[in-house]
C-alpha cells in the first residue's frame, strides 16, 4: 500500500523591512512521499523570501515535472516569477526563462553539484 502525504503547517511571522513587507503566513504544505525533508523545508524557506502578492505553490507538484515549484503571476495569470527548488538542468533553465522574466533557484543540497553542473 502506497503511503501518502504527509501535511505540515507553518507559521511564519515575516518580516523584510527592505522591501515593506510584513505578513504572517499560515502555510499548510503537504509532503510528497517521494520529497525529502530537506526539499520540503527549503519551498518553504524561498515560498517566504520570494512572498509577494501572487505567489503560490505548483498545484501539480512533484507529479508535474512541466511546472515549477513556486510562481509569481500577475492579475492575468502570467507569470512572473518562475521559483525552482533543486538542482535544474540547463534545459529546464533555458525553459523557465523563456516563461517567466525572472527565474529564481533554491538549492536545498550542497551548491557546488549546482556550479559543477554548469562549470561555474
Amino acid at each position: 500500500m502506497a503511503t501518502g502525504a504527509t501535511v505540515y503547517t507553518f507559521e511564519i511571522d515575516l518580516a523584510d523591512a527592505d522591501r515593506q513587507v510584513y505578513e504572517t503566513l499560515s502555510l499548510r504544505v503537504a509532503r510528497h512521499p517521494s520529497e525529502s525533508l530537506e526539499y520540503l523545508v527549503t519551498r518553504v524557506l524561498a515560498y517566504s523570501l520570494e512572498w509577494e502578492d501572487g505567489i503560490a505553490f505548483s498545484t501539480g507538484g512533484l507529479s508535474n515535472p512541466d511546472e515549477p515549484a513556486i510562481t509569481v503571476a500577475d492579475l492575468t495569470g502570467a507569470i512572473r516569477v518562475w521559483i525552482e527548488i533543486g538542482s535544474p538542468d540547463a534545459s529546464r533553465l533555458h525553459k523557465a526563462s523563456k516563461a517567466a522574466p525572472r527565474v529564481v533557484v533554491y538549492t536545498h543540497k550542497g551548491a557546488e553539484r549546482l556550479a559543477s553542473r554548469f562549470q561555474l
